[in-house]
């Protein structure tokens, strides 16, 4: 998932119809009436542009649909392609190992976005009954990557019966994460059960060097990442909030605590990793390892009432939002856009936060690019540039899973905001 490791970016069944200041003091955090109209103010004036819920909800859906059309592969049940059109002589940059090739489907990452997008799709009552057939057929999918021929079993890269694969923990936390959202969304116990057995394979991955943390993938214990660590934090608090079972908010305070330890920047943001040879840092800011940490605050918010949580949250995504607009960026975008996936788990960060504290600036400038992009990076299927912009040499390219399903998320996240 994302950037797996410090010199690569993570870059393929039926048809239905992704700064430099220190905190501030608590004081100027104060949820008062004059900061809620404040806020209440910037929304209304950063939003006269975006588009409606209704329009967000037919954006996902056209997507989400354009996907089962062109992606899917007939022979595999539940399974899709890496890109589209397909392309198999390309070379995938975003697991261990050089010279890996496009296969015949896509692997874990790209396809769990499919599995996020019916998920947000869910969440929205009015499309809740015409979606819950797709979990069932995705489940059939992500299934096909469980390896249980390793102990302790766990999800691999690429679906067991095409061939043996390498594990990694970043991929068995997207998993655990929409099996619990799934469990959520549905209450089926086998949904949780999965998100469980995912869950025990990353924690079996926790050892005490660099005091403690996860690593990238198993059997590799050159770097504890980012990615790995934050996604093994959002399953520990969705199993919590799933079963109210405190041994996972002990985990995912442990998670948060070293993060926020071993990864986070002077500059709020979180590093993408840290060796565990020498202790040197990898000092490049991802969307997502930021998004990830904001979204975690939120729910340990909510979970704890710790206001330490809540500050934490908003700094992140104060320091986010500041780092991202200051970047140098296309000048009809808000932000920099680094992967669209990795700036859709930076918005499901925004999102909690907004649900809590109602400022809706991030959220808004996250909005408007993905309007631009859909009003101007299209191709004639529909799909969208992988940068979001209306360059005609990206909207002519191969176009990335991964780079699509979050499309559908975003529009069914916004849907109900």
């Amino acid at each position: 998932m994302g950037h797996k490791n410090s010199a690569a970016v993570k870059s393929i069944t039926d048809n239905p119809s992704n700064i430099f200041t220190m905190k501030k003091k608590h004081t100027i955090r104060s949820f008062s009436l004059l900061s809620t109209l404040i806020f209440a103010l910037s929304a209304s004036v950063n939003a006269q542009n975006l588009t409606d819920r209704k329009t967000c909800l037919s954006r996902a859906q056209f997507m989400y649909s354009q996907i089962w059309k062109h992606y899917r592969v007939n022979r595999y049940r539940g399974l899709f392609l890496e890109y589209f059109p397909k392309d198999t002589t390309g070379k995938v940059d975003y697991v261990e190992g050089s010279a890996v090739k496009v296969k015949e489907v896509s692997f874990l990452w790209p396809f769990s976005g499919m599995v996020s997008a019916t998920n947000a799709l869910l969440h929205n009552p009015s499309a809740r009954r015409e979606y819950l057939p797709y979990l069932d057929s995705l489940v059939i999918g992500m299934e096909a990557y469980k390896d249980t021929s390793r102990k302790p079993p766990g999800y691999q890269a690429y679906p067991p019966a095409m061939e043996k694969s390498d594990r990694y923990y970043d991929d068995n936390g997207l998993v655990g994460i929409e099996y619990a959202e799934a469990y959520l969304n549905t209450k089926k116990p086998q949904y949780l059960d999965r998100a469980k057995l995912a869950f025990n394979f990353i924690i079996s991955g926790w050892t005490d060097e660099l005091g403690g943390g996860v690593y990238w993938l198993e059997g590799h214990h050159d770097q504890k990442p980012a990615c790995s660590n934050g996604m093994a934090l959002l399953v520990a608090l969705k199993l919590y909030e799933a079963t109210s079972d405190k041994t996972y908010l002990d985990w995912g305070e442990r998670f948060y605590n070293w993060m926020q330890t071993n990864l986070k920047a002077p500059n709020g943001l979180f590093y993408n990793d840290k060796k565990t040879k020498d202790g040197s840092i990898n000092a490049t800011f991802y969307t997502y390892n930021t998004g990830s940490v904001i979204e975690a605050g939120a729910l340990l918010y909510r979970f704890t009432k710790q206001e330490k949580y809540l500050h934490d949250a908003q700094d992140a995504a104060k320091a986010s939002y500041d780092y991202y607009h200051g970047q140098q960026h296309d000048p009809n975008l808000e932000m920099k856009i680094d992967l669209p996936w990795f700036v859709t788990v930076l918005f499901r960060g925004y999102e909690s936060l907004y649900r809590i504290d109602k400022n809706s600036k991030y959220i808004n400038a996250i909005h408007h690019d993905l309007d631009y992009a859909w009003k101007n990076g299209r191709d004639a299927n529909g799909f969208i540039s992988h940068d979001w912009t209306a360059k005609k040499v990206e909207i002519a390219k191969h176009k990335w899973l991964m780079d699509e399903d979050c499309i559908a998320e975003l529009y069914a996240r916004l849907s109900r905001m």
